[in-house]
Parts: C-alpha cells; sequence; structure tokens
C-alpha cells in the first residue's frame, strides 16, 4: 500500500490503466498533469504544502507505463513513499529554470516527433505553473503538439471508485456529527466569526483533516449571501443561522450546509425550509444513470419558481470529490450523462426578498438503481433552538 496516499496500489494502477485507455483512443502519447488533484489522481501523492505556490509540480503519463514524477527535491521523500519509481528532481525554486529544461527533457524522450500531448487547460482546469515557463517548454518540443485533455479527466475522474465514495461518506459522517454539535456552540452574544471558529473546532474534533473550506450567513428573517466573510455580528433572536463546510478527509471533500432558526420561526421561514427539502427531493429521485445534470435541475427549478414567483437563477449544485466543486454543474446547460459513482451536491435556494435567502445543500452517490444519500439527511422542518437575546 503505498503510504503517500490513502488507496491500496491497486487503485492507482487501475486509475492510470483507465486513463491512458483513454488516451490512446485520443490518440495521446502523453498526459502532462500539474494541479494538486491530477497528480493526486494517479500518484497519490498527498501534502498540504501546495499552498506554496513557490515551486510547480509536473507529473506526465505516458500512454503505456508508470508515471514519471518531475518535482521539486522537497517533495521526493513522499512521492517515494508511493508507487511511483521514476523521480526526478531539481533544487526548487531555481529562478533560472524551475524545472523547465527537465520537463521539457522528459516529454521530448516520452513522446516521439509529431505526438501529442493531452494537457487539462478547459474549464475548471488549472495549469500550476508560470505561463512564461510553459511557453518556453511548448517552443522546445519541436513538431509535438498539446491539445486539451480536461473532457478526457474530467469523465474519469468524475466516476468514483468504491474506495473513493468511502471516503466521502465518512467526510460527510463527520460533518454530520459537527453539525449536530452545533447548538453546543450557540449562546447569546456569540458573534458569527466566533461561531465559525468553533464549528472548525468541531470538524476537526470530530476527525477532519482539515477545513478547506467555510461559509455561511446569518440575519433576521435570512440571510444575504453565502460567500461573506463572518463578521463581528452578534446573533440574535429571529436570526436564520446557516453553516456550509467543505471539510476535508484524507483529500476527499464532503459539501453540505445546515439551517437554524435562532428561536421561533417565522411561517415564512418554516415553509422556506421545506420548500428547499422538498426540492431536493424531487431532484434525487430523478438521479438515475442515463439521466443528465440538466435533468435535476429541471426537476428542482420549477418548484422553485413556484414558491418564488420568478426564476431562480444559479447552478443548483454541482460534482463532489478531490475538489470542492467539480464538472457537472446542475444548469440548463449541462447534458452531462449520470453514470454509476458519480458524486453530486444538490444545492437549491430560495429568495425570501430584498436581502434575504436560504440555502439548502446535501450530497448523493448515483448507484446502479437511483441515488443515495451521503449526507445525514436534514430534516424537512426547519430546527428551531431555544434563544434570548
Amino acid at each position: 500500500m503505498p503510504l503517500a496516499g490513502p488507496f491500496p496500489l491497486m487503485e492507482y494502477q487501475d486509475r492510470c490503466r483507465r486513463v491512458q485507455t483513454a488516451m490512446v483512443e485520443s490518440g495521446l502519447a502523453a498526459l502532462l498533469l500539474t494541479s494538486e488533484p491530477d497528480v493526486r489522481y494517479v500518484s497519490g501523492f498527498l501534502t498540504r504544502f501546495w499552498e506554496s505556490p513557490t515551486r510547480p509540480w509536473f507529473v506526465i503519463l505516458p500512454a503505456s507505463g508508470k508515471p514519471v514524477a518531475i518535482i521539486p527535491a522537497i517533495g521526493a521523500p513522499l512521492m517515494a513513499r508511493g508507487w511511483i519509481e521514476d523521480i526526478r528532481t531539481w533544487d526548487a525554486p531555481d529562478y533560472r529554470d524551475d524545472g523547465v529544461s527537465l520537463l521539457t527533457e522528459a516529454l521530448r524522450a516520452l513522446v516521439p516527433p509529431g505526438g501529442r500531448i493531452g494537457v487539462p487547460i478547459g474549464r475548471e482546469s488549472v495549469m500550476r505553473m508560470p505561463l512564461a515557463d510553459w511557453d518556453r517548454v511548448r517552443a522546445n518540443l519541436g513538431d509535438r503538439g498539446c491539445e486539451d485533455a480536461s473532457d478526457l479527466l474530467r469523465r474519469l475522474q468524475g466516476r468514483k471508485s468504491a474506495a473513493e465514495i468511502a471516503l466521502i461518506r465518512e467526510a460527510c459522517a463527520i460533518g454530520g456529527r459537527a453539525f449536530d454539535r452545533v447548538p453546543d456552540i450557540l449562546r447569546p452574544g456569540v458573534t458569527l466569526s466566533e461561531v465559525f471558529r468553533r464549528f472548525q473546532i468541531l470538524l476537526l474534533e470530530e476527525g477532519a483533516d482539515w477545513v478547506s473550506y467555510l461559509a455561511g450567513g446569518a440575519g433576521p428573517g435570512g440571510y444575504g449571501d453565502v460567500i461573506s466573510p463572518a463578521d463581528a455580528r452578534p446573533l440574535r433572536q429571529g436570526d436564520l443561522l446557516m453553516l456550509d463546510t467543505g471539510a476535508v478527509r484524507q483529500g476527499y471533500f464532503c459539501d453540505f450546509d445546515r439551517n437554524w432558526s435562532l428561536g421561533p420561526a417565522s411561517a415564512e421561514l418554516r415553509e422556506a425550509h421545506r420548500v428547499l427539502h422538498d426540492v431536493t427531493e424531487a431532484a434525487f429521485d430523478v438521479a438515475r444513470p442515463g439521466a443528465t445534470a440538466r435533468d435535476l435541475h429541471a426537476a428542482m427549478a420549477p418548484i422553485l419558481t413556484a414558491r418564488a414567483g420568478a426564476p431562480v437563477p444559479g447552478r443548483l449544485g454541482h460534482g463532489l470529490g478531490m475538489r470542492l466543486t467539480e464538472p457537472p454543474s446542475l444548469i440548463p446547460d449541462d447534458d452531462t450523462e449520470l453514470v454509476p459513482g458519480m458524486v453530486l451536491t444538490l444545492e437549491p435556494s430560495l429568495p425570501l426578498g430584498p436581502g434575504r435567502m436560504m440555502v439548502h445543500e446535501e450530497n448523493i452517490v448515483i448507484g446502479a438503481g437511483g441515488a443515495e444519500w451521503l449526507t445525514p439527511r436534514a430534516p424537512r422542518d426547519l430546527p428551531e433552538l431555544g434563544w434570548r437575546d
């Protein structure tokens, strides 16, 4: 079992075989990976050192054989604990040649003249190296061409293995246990920023390795948005509180939220919570192999429109895995077909009036016969906490 990642050797071997089969079908001689999730997908290389943007990291997957790692020397001991044997390093950062020569040399050796190199450069991808260095690499490749491999990787990474689903399920269970303890950290006078800090502690206590994402909101009768940083405003009776977590377990995310009314909830908030619960049920019922991302959107949108009195904009969910958000997007324009192993969030929202909204999010996995909840299901009725200012 490679100690650099959470899975047995067979998991990474199988991934590479599937990627290489797709590469051969697409006429690609090699695949160049530079982002953390893509590198980890084939290598198991799990580290938070990616938070430092100083050094680039490269893994090349040829059309046959094992991956080749071209990485800063500081990462060699951890990479060597995995299954990759060909590890080439340089003393980074090198302001004159930060891995460019090593990368170019490897690509020229692995890809014949006229061969094609796949690089993820499409939607929801990132090239984690200076563009000036990438221009230098391409200039030195001769007639070897580069083309977008985003769709190839998206299709394969979207279909999670049983081991990956187990980790996402574990992350969801951790989040669920932490959400159950939220009433314990609430008291009159507490600020939203303090709740954020305490909730992250709960997630870590329940088994999260780290909390890459935490969002939320609170306000009388609803919150204004779901991405603003927490502020120092004390929570008040009548507030609707929401917390949304992207906690990580061995490199895999959960992504779901929960809402609470501080004190008795208004009829408007109780109805909105039931509507959002029913909307996720509607999407769950049609989430099965052969359906599409747009089908799930189509199941949710009419219910939201009927309640809001106008179309509710924005996507209503997304893929989930090594990234907090992955393709597909649950929007009318996404015709991605659902397949067994695909993990999705269902994330409908309702406008409640000027500056007020409510969002509800759950996580599901597509099975052979339909969907399964990964998150501990929220109650249909909005939880009301005893609260006096």
